[in-house]
């Protein structure tokens, strides 16, 4: 079968589609994986100049099984397998705290850190009852958009910013982690990728470590847009924060990809649609940051995911973790979820 490009041409090409309006949209297909300890390098078959990301069947829900009978390594990353819980603006003293016990009281499996963030009410009676093994995130920190800031710091010097909470805060009361640019903070509030890229510049230089989300619409992705859509979400935060300012870039710094189109619709993008956006991305990250980083990113997908299918999504090399919605409000879901870090491990031999 013949190959129309690679993955690392086509993520070069991607690279310069905001530089050259008459790039070719790009389309995913299915893989042709092809891994070598020296250099990993995936070929897409399809249309020729690019990728085709396949949409779901419309009134018709996605199929979770992979044609794949066993791990295909293809850009596999060396971080740890991460676990991130957003209770969303779900929650009373009483759930929070009924919550908190189910999640102490849970086995979590060892090599795997797990983050949870609850709404900024809660956060204090969160953190104070938490067990150790789990990490506190915010679900958003304030950058003054309109500022102009060569080191990429984004201090404002005025807080007149009525109902928003800043990095700044969040690094007074020592909370580790923040979830910045989820798509219903940019679809509801109107967050662009410029935005979404100060936001997390300033929320690095204030120590915190974050979750950046990035994904399509449905529209996008039946408009063969999927990688076009997040390299420039990427894209974006490299303009701010890159491993020569932040050499934790690549330890701190998750990426989240939620096929929007998934997210609390019960739909699922199939463990092959999911690896291959993951590899497209580390593959991108590879070109335009730097290979170090590349390797250390960890990638979660979110849209979606429970305990019924994340042992599966789990087994692919570039699934190093998943953003969990509506079941990180069960204890005893989110912890089996957790827990599919030992699938992880021991598909991709690092048991």
């Amino acid at each position: 079968m013949k190959t129309d490009c690679s993955l690392t041409e086509s993520c070069r090409s991607m690279s310069r589609f905001q530089e050259n309006e008459k790039q070719p949209s790009f389309i995913l297909s299915q893989p042709l994986v092809m891994a070598s300890l020296a250099r990993v390098n995936a070929f897409f078959t399809g249309k020729t100049g690019g990728f085709r990301v396949s949409a779901p069947k419309p009134g018709r829900p996605v199929p979770v099984t992979s044609r794949h009978s066993k791990l295909h390594v293809t850009a596999q990353g060396n971080g740890r397998f991460i676990v991130g819980g957003n209770w969303k603006c779900n929650g009373t003293k009483a759930s929070v705290e009924a919550l908190v016990k189910g999640l102490n009281a849970g086995d979590i499996a060892d090599k795997v850190d797990v983050v949870v963030a609850p709404p900024f009410l809660y956060i204090d009676q969160a953190m104070g009852a938490l067990h150790p093994k789990f990490k506190v995130a915010a679900q958003n920190a304030w950058v003054e958009y309109t500022l102009d800031d060569p080191t990429h710091h984004y201090d404002s010097e005025s807080g007149a910013f009525t109902g928003e909470v800043s990095a700044e805060m969040l690094e007074d009361l020592q909370i580790p982690w923040v979830i910045l640019g989820h798509s219903e903070r940019r679809s509801l509030l109107n967050e662009d990728n410029k935005m979404v890229g100060k936001k997390v510049a300033h929320a690095r230089f204030h120590g915190l470590s974050v979750i950046v989300c990035v994904g399509e619409t449905l529209e996008e992705r039946e408009s063969e847009k999927t990688l076009e859509v997040i390299f420039a979400q990427l894209q974006a935060v490299a303009d701010e924060i890159d491993d020569r300012e932040h050499s934790s870039w690549g330890s701190q710094v998750v990426i989240a990809y939620e096929p929007i189109w998934a997210i609390g619709t019960g739909k699922v993008a199939t463990p092959d649609q999911v690896q291959d956006v993951h590899a497209a991305i580390r593959e991108w990250l590879k070109l335009n940051v730097s290979e170090e980083v590349s390797k250390a990113t960890r990638i979660q997908y979110g849209g979606s995911v429970n305990e019924t299918n994340c042992a599966e999504l789990a087994r692919f090399s570039d699934v190093d973790g998943f953003l969990v919605g509506g079941a990180s409000l069960d204890p005893e879901k989110f912890v089996q979820i957790c827990n599919s870090s030992v699938v992880h491990y021991k598909a991709v031999g690092r048991a």
